[in-house]
């Protein structure tokens, strides 16, 4: 496999990892705690979820993939109410799905072009590094507020302790 191959592939399983995860904590939450804020300036797991399903479109979808952009990133963090957990995670996953058909079917030679995001000029490379990076960032968040809100372990590491199978994605 070349490094370009690995690349692509591991971004694309990371990504649907990372969603999985996301999924499951989503799933353990009220509606309330999906957009409950401790305060004004913090952003609820239900703003999180707007704001990935934003960002992998716009960085991916638009970028990568030559869609339009119609992102309205001020919305996804001014929201304080909306959808619940079965909206927000169909959207977040039919859009992450629809990356990693892109990613999948990506020529590893379109890697170096150049593309635009948010006025950054970058590589296609760059683009979804930027984007596996972004997610793993605010899934992280998602899982820490599922953890304060239900004080369960998630499981995501059991396969460490031999009471879970392993997760072959590190």
């Amino acid at each position: 496999m070349t490094i370009e191959a690995e690349f692509l592939t591991f971004s694309n399983r990371k990504l649907m990892q990372l969603l999985e995860r996301i999924e499951t904590c989503v799933w353990k939450l009220t509606p309330e705690q999906i957009w409950m804020r401790a305060e004004s300036n913090q952003n609820a797991v239900g703003n999180l979820l707007l704001h990935l399903n934003g960002n992998v479109r716009q960085w991916i979808l638009h970028g990568v993939g030559g869609q339009s952009d119609l992102r309205d990133r001020d919305a996804e963090f001014a929201a304080r109410e909306g959808a619940g957990a079965s909206e927000l995670l169909a959207r977040l996953r039919a859009t992450v799905e629809e990356a990693a058909a892109l990613l999948q079917a990506l020529p590893a030679g379109r890697l170096m072009e150049h593309t635009q995001n948010q006025g950054y000029d970058c590589t296609v490379l760059t683009a979804i590094y930027h984007v596996v990076e972004h997610f793993a960032g605010h899934s992280f968040q998602i899982i820490y507020a599922t953890k304060l809100f239900t004080a369960e372990d998630l499981g995501f590491y059991a396969h460490l302790s031999g009471s879970a199978p392993h997760d072959p994605l590190p």
